[in-house]
């Protein structure tokens, strides 16, 4: 029982991996907590699901982060960049709003209906595991997550625009004199982003209930997630993520009447203790 609900928690923390990074990505580059991106998360899904219905769940994994980067560079040309430098809590109360837009857009489109994405045929079976059966497709879930973490973290260490990106976010003044082209990154950046939450979206359809409200629960955690993790650290955001999905199924079967306040305990725990979160800097 109890490594089944590891392994539960390994799945939402692989879930959590590729929205949090997103969440993360943006925050490093531009300094924006963008608290939309639950709504790109829902509005992701909701493509993939439209997608799926007339084509495939393969076509939908690819059309719809597709779609969602397309809205990211959007986001960032008519929105970030021009909110960039105004207060903090303007650019939040923006973000905020287009939240409650995104999720009317969903309602008006799709309707107030709880939809599910089928779980491709491919990864339709089982795999004996633990002294019981578990669904492929979460296992694929889980690799998927891993992978995410992954490619990211050699994207960011060997690729060339992997060093602007670091240079950028610890020093956005002194990249762009070295004639680093600083809106083209942020807009590749909040692009990615946001792919990578529609992304989130679309595996999270088979095993998680679409509806115009399902954004909030994700969001929360997300942010908790980058939070704990260090705000800026995407490994601190992988460890957190994963830390927090085990925290959820385990706390589900044996502490369910406290679980939901699990995560933000460890939160506080974790910011008491080290106020930078675990692998963020104070600079």
């Amino acid at each position: 029982m109890l490594a089944v609900s590891l392994m539960n928690g390994l799945v939402y923390g692989a879930l959590l991996i590729i929205m949090s990074s997103g969440l993360a990505l943006i925050y490093g580059l531009r300094r924006v907590v963008n608290f939309a991106h639950g709504a790109l998360y829902m509005l992701g899904a909701y493509i993939g699901y439209t997608i799926a219905i007339y084509s495939n769940f393969w076509l939908a994994l690819l059309i719809a982060p597709a779609v969602m980067m397309l809205v990211g560079v959007l986001l960032d040309r008519y929105g970030f960049r021009l909110l960039q430098d105004r207060e903090p809590l303007n650019v939040m109360l923006v973000t905020f709003g287009l939240l409650l837009i995104l999720e009317d857009l969903v309602v008006f489109i799709w309707g107030k209906g709880n939809y599910s994405l089928f779980t491709p045929e491919l990864l339709r079976f089982s795999i004996p595991m633990f002294g019981s059966d578990l669904p492929a497709y979460r296992l694929a879930v889980l690799v998927l997550g891993l992978a995410v973490a992954l490619g990211l973290t050699l994207w960011l260490r060997y690729s060339r625009i992997g060093l602007f990106v670091r240079a950028a976010s610890t020093d956005p003044l002194t990249t762009s004199m070295q004639g680093v082209n600083s809106d083209r990154l942020s807009a590749l950046i909040v692009g990615l982003g946001c792919a990578l939450a529609g992304l989130a979206g679309v595996v999270a359809g088979p095993f998680l209930s679409l509806s115009p409200h399902m954004s909030s629960d994700v969001l929360i955690d997300s942010f908790v997630v980058v939070v704990i993790g260090g705000l800026g650290s995407l490994a601190g955001a992988f460890i957190a993520a994963l830390l927090l999905g085990l925290m959820h199924a385990v706390g589900a079967v044996y502490l369910p009447q406290v679980s939901v306040l699990l995560p933000f305990i460890f939160m506080i725990a974790v910011l008491i203790w080290k106020p930078t979160g675990l692998l963020g800097s104070r600079t």
